[in-house]
C-alpha cells in the first residue's frame, strides 16, 4: 500500500509538471501550487516513517517553497473583471 501512496504522490508533482511544460497551467496558477503540495507532502510523510533524511529534505522543501509560493498567489490583489494568472 504504501508504494502506492509513493506513486499517487509522484504522480501528482509530475503531473503539475508536464502540465507546465506543455503550457496548459502556470508554474504560478493555483492548481500547479496544490498539486505539487500534496504530492511533496505525502512524499515527505513517508520518507519521514522510513527515515529517508535526503529524500524528507527535498519533498520538504519542495512543499514549504510550494506553500509559500501558494499563499502570494493567494495574496495577491486582483483588478476589477481580470482572473489572476492560473485561475483556470
Amino acid at each position: 500500500m504504501e508504494q502506492v501512496i509513493q506513486v499517487l504522490g509522484s504522480l501528482l508533482i509530475l503531473t503539475a509538471f508536464a502540465a507546465a511544460q506543455r503550457g496548459a497551467i502556470a508554474p504560478t496558477s493555483k492548481s500547479y501550487l496544490l498539486l505539487n503540495i500534496v504530492g511533496s507532502t505525502i512524499l515527505a510523510l513517508l520518507a519521514a516513517l522510513e527515515t529517508q533524511l535526503g529524500f524528507l529534505l527535498l519533498e520538504t522543501g519542495w512543499a514549504l517553497v510550494s506553500g509559500r509560493s501558494l499563499i502570494k498567489v493567494l495574496r495577491r490583489p486582483r483588478a476589477a473583471g481580470t482572473l489572476r494568472t492560473g485561475d483556470h
